[in-house]
């Protein structure tokens, strides 16, 4: 069960990481897709800003520090939970996985750092 632990957990940072990049660089799908669900683009730093730190979390969680894990997680699903919603409200179907999958993540994340 560790090792599930560690490889879902380290799958979520690198994601995560990987998105607050493209966040950061205003990358052109992040920009498209934001003004399609209704995050206008000054969100952007803030909302990477949420997510670094749910990383940083999820890897001080791999490291020792248990709850920060456990909370950086709870945190992640909240945050992707609200993406979701979002494309809902929106009513963007088409790219709904993407957020899906970051969910996904959080959740799985969460479920191993509680039960280990």
């Amino acid at each position: 069960m560790f090792t599930a632990y560690v490889v879902v957990t380290v799958a979520t940072i690198v994601a995560n990481a990987a998105i607050v990049v493209a966040d950061l660089a205003r990358a052109g799908f992040v920009l498209d897709n934001g003004a399609e669900v209704g995050v206008p683009p000054s969100w952007l730093p803030a909302l990477a800003a949420l997510k670094a730190a749910g990383a940083a979390g999820l890897l001080l969680g791999l490291v020792g520090v248990r709850p920060l894990g456990v909370a950086a997680a709870a945190g992640l699903c909240l945050f992707f939970a609200g993406a979701v919603a979002f494309h809902v409200r929106a009513r963007v179907f088409h790219n709904i996985a993407f957020p899906g999958a970051y969910l996904v993540l959080a959740v799985a994340s969460l479920v191993l750092a509680v039960t280990r």
